[in-house]
């Protein structure tokens, strides 16, 4: 899919010094941790605790499903420690996959990102933000549709902007906007602890917490798909390793500082969610942290909801930025139209891959049903996330004397695929026509990597329309093609 234009190089005015068209190393061990943190500090925890319970059945089951979470999160990041250190490469999944078993299968990931995953945890971002800021103007009603998926079209549209306009930036507002996802967190677990302490019935809704459980395998892995989706992130700094300063020292700490907060953060904010609300009153929440500060925080109630949509709104942002730079380097491999691979000559961020996540994350606004875009997006990457750590496990057989930086015990990588073969293949059984539209998603980009990338040469017409598309995409985002180190 690559152009063969070579419109690639900006002009300069004479005696002026260019500055190398590339990515910049701009990102330290406290942006590391926060862009972890902001991604995961998304919009899950505010939504993901109804769809577990409503799958798990259960109070017990579902801190049971939040634990397990977390642990097998911090297992996936180990295994995504060694893989970023020994494979130094921005792109994440889709740069390991390429490195252990080719092109054919790097290409379906990329093709299922840019589809689905990466498109749809935008559009649940941005109708968690939507949600949040309207809920208070409608308080005993469900909210309007129309007005929620404009506002997340409006928040998507301008945060693709800001991260256009400058990576530093908006790598130091996720500080920010980290703090009031933690305060928010933080407000939800002591009100909660104060509630159970000192309330008549704090203890009430966790005196028979396993009652109604449920002993469907394919509902319990659904459930896991819901707290996994609020755990998903830990994996995305690896999108930015070309851009991380030092990235053998500051990759793993980052992940190893941020999953055990992340963990204890998640488990005691459900204990709060659970000692305040039942299981039906969580179920039929359509913002489960409104509800609970609705029952607990009378009159300051609203400031909930703003803390939310804050967090929302910095998980997006920090979201677009990553998950852009794996649109870049499959452009930059040619999987891709050549053009998604250029940098803006004077912000030196990847424009061109930006505007086309934000055209598909718009697309997949079409539906609001959350649940549904929960499961339909994390299969397709859980299958995916097995597949990169399969390809740990390849290349440790394959390629014994690679350096590896880090190098963790074997069988952690075989426990983490196993584990993700189990949630891979139960959901078949109960949700088999959204695992089926995903499958088949998958396998449609078969066909396309052989037109786009195998046939070669393209015909003549073909050719010049994606030069003649190169050429307006230069200009309209003033971008060319990167400089990269020989």
């Amino acid at each position: 899919m690559t152009s063969s234009s070579e419109l690639g190089t900006p002009m300069v005015p004479v005696g002026t010094k260019q500055e190398k068209v590339c990515m910049k190393k701009q990102l330290g061990l406290l942006e590391g941790v926060a862009i972890i943190l902001g991604i995961i500090f998304g919009s899950g925890i505010f939504i993901s605790p109804t769809t577990v319970i409503q799958d798990a059945k259960s109070a017990g089951l579902s801190l049971l499903i939040w634990v397990l979470c977390g642990i097998l999160s911090m297992v996936g990041a180990l295994c995504y420690a060694e893989l970023g250190t020994s494979i130094p490469k921005s792109g994440g999944d889709y740069a390991y996959i390429f490195e252990a078993f080719g092109p054919i299968p790097a290409f379906l990931y990329l093709w299922d990102a840019m589809l689905i995953f990466v498109p749809t945890t935008n559009a649940i971002m941005g109708l968690t933000f939507a949600n949040y800021i309207i809920k208070p103007f409608f308080p005993t009603c469900d909210v309007p549709d129309l007005p929620k998926k404009l506002i997340a079209a409006s928040v998507i549209c301008f945060l693709t902007f800001l991260n256009c306009y400058n990576v530093k930036a908006t790598a130091r507002t996720q500080n920010v906007f980290m703090i009031a996802k933690i305060a928010a967190l933080c407000i939800i677990i002591l009100a909660g602890l104060a509630y159970m302490t000192f309330a008549d019935r704090g203890m009430t809704n966790f005196e028979d917490v396993w009652a109604n459980t449920t002993s469907d395998a394919g509902q319990i892995a659904v459930a896991f798909y819901s707290g996994i989706f609020s755990y998903s992130g830990w994996n995305y700094l690896n999108f930015m390793t070309e851009e991380l300063k030092n990235p053998y020292v500051n990759l793993p700490r980052a992940i190893y500082i941020s999953l055990p907060i992340v963990t204890f953060i998640y488990v005691l904010a459900n204990v709060a969610y659970l000692a305040v609300l039942t299981p039906v009153e969580m179920i039929q929440s359509e913002a489960v942290a409104v509800s609970f500060a609705d029952s607990i925080m009378g009159p300051l109630a609203w400031t909930m909801s703003l803390m939310v949509a804050m967090s929302a709104f910095g998980g997006l942002s920090v979201h677009i930025m990553t998950s852009s730079r794996m649109c870049f380097v499959g452009a930059r491999y040619g999987h891709f139209p050549a053009m998604l691979s250029h940098i803006s000559v004077d912000r030196f961020t990847p424009t061109p891959s930006l505007v086309f996540l934000n055209i598909l994350s718009l697309i997949m606004l079409y539906t609001s049903n959350v649940r549904d875009l929960i499961t339909y997006s994390t299969f397709v990457e859980s299958f995916f996330i097995t597949l990169s750590v399969s390809g740990l496990l390849y290349l440790r057989w394959k390629q014994p004397n690679r350096p590896r930086p880090i190098k963790i015990s074997i069988w952690i990588p075989i426990l983490f695929v196993i584990l993700c073969l189990f949630l891979v293949v139960l959901p078949f059984f109960d949700s088999p026509l959204v695992v089926g539209v995903g499958s088949l998603i998958t396998l449609s980009g078969v066909p396309v990597y052989y037109f786009g990338v195998v046939w070669q040469p393209k015909p003549k017409w073909f050719r010049s329309a994606l030069d003649k598309t190169t050429y307006v995409v230069q200009k309209l985002f003033m971008s060319a093609k990167e400089e990269r180190e020989l």
